[in-house]
């Protein structure tokens, strides 16, 4: 019995289906679009550290030569690393329960807009929730701050505190940023009153993204110590006592300070009890995980030193990238930095859950 001959047209058609298939696979192992992460066989692990001295100041030039990275105590390889400032995909999420009425509120406008005018890149996207008993998207997704600042002034005080339910739906928003960089502020004045989402499932939620959450509460107490000192520039870059990092920007110039309207109603006077106080503890399980931090501050006038703070670190930050050599179990696994310097602080997220 003679063998059937080939045919040579549906030989090449196969050779053809098998180069582009490779291709495409190629194609898939290369990190593309604006996002850090991409998947392929392995996933890119994202870690952004703050390095500071022993003096609290910020750590620049260093290099990922400088680093070592563990996941569950596993030491692992650095193959992404950045050390210039990129730009931030950034959620606002601002208490205006009845206890912020007055000078609280409007404190929190002016630092927000010199936050906004001053502080971002030009690149950096930002959207604004408010909270009360519930939390309010007042501005999706936009680079235009005159959007932004327009809601941020409509916003008006009343009612309770739904701080859990408003990080978790802010902290998957985030996550869906553009933008290499995810984070989200928190200004509030009081303890959560009003939400549905327990504590511990909003620390779950930030433990399965890879945005940085940033809290400052402003302490009714009038404590004269702060739970946190936040880090400054080298002695050789400090900034101005009113820094821009972004020269050329046209500066936003707060209107008239109002004064405060009298507090009467049953919602203001409660705000003064101590059971109202802003609780640092719930706070830092919110921020702690994802490498951001808490600060609380005892007056309304640090608001703008507290929130040009964070801006600061936002843009004095290093990026680190690995591919995690450790099975996806579904699970936590702790992150390690270390800067091979021990000298230095180093603060990055604690961890992941691995798939």
């Amino acid at each position: 019995m003679r063998a059937k001959r080939r045919n040579p047209i549906a030989a090449t058609l196969i050779l053809a289906a098998i180069a582009l298939g490779a291709d495409r696979a190629a194609t898939q192992e290369r990190p593309t679009g604006q996002g850090f992460t991409f998947r392929s066989a392995a996933e890119l692990i994202n870690v952004t550290v703050t390095v500071t001295d022993e003096h609290g100041r910020f750590v620049p030039n260093l290099r990922a030569t400088d680093f070592e990275v563990s996941e569950n105590g596993v030491r692992q390889t650095i193959s992404q690393f950045e050390a210039e400032r990129v730009p931030v995909s950034l959620g606002i999420a601002l208490d205006t329960s009845g206890s912020m009425v007055g000078n609280k509120i409007v404190a929190a406008q002016a630092a927000l807009n010199r936050f906004l005018f001053d502080l971002l890149g030009p690149n950096d996207e930002v959207f604004l929730y408010r909270f009360d008993s519930r939390p309010d998207l007042v501005q999706g997704w936009t680079t235009d701050r005159q959007e932004v600042s327009r809601a941020l002034g409509a916003v008006k005080p009343n009612g309770g505190t739904a701080i859990y339910d408003t990080v978790a739906d802010a902290v998957p928003m985030a996550q869906r940023g553009t933008q290499r960089k995810k984070a989200i502020v928190i200004i509030s004045d009081g303890q959560d009153t009003s939400s549905r989402t327990p504590l511990d499932h909003v620390q779950q939620l930030i433990r399965e993204t890879e945005v940085l959450v940033y809290a400052i509460g402003i302490d009714a107490s009038g404590s004269p110590t702060r739970s946190y000192q936040r880090p400054s520039a080298p002695a050789s870059s400090r900034p101005t006592p009113v820094p821009s990092p972004f020269p050329g920007q046209q500066r936003y110039t707060p209107p008239p300070s109002r004064p405060a309207p009298p507090s009467s109603s049953s919602t203001n006077r409660s705000s003064s009890r101590s059971g109202d106080r802003s609780n640092v503890d719930s706070l830092r399980r919110l921020t702690d995980d994802s490498g951001g931090r808490t600060e609380m501050i005892v007056s309304e006038q640090d608001l703008e030193p507290a929130t040009a703070g964070i801006a600061d670190e936002l843009s004095r930050q290093y990026f680190i990238g690995y591919t995690s050599t450790l099975p996806k179990d579904g699970k936590w696994h702790t992150i390690e930095v270390r800067v091979k310097d021990g000298s230095y602080t180093v603060r990055a997220r604690r961890g992941f859950i691995a798939g």
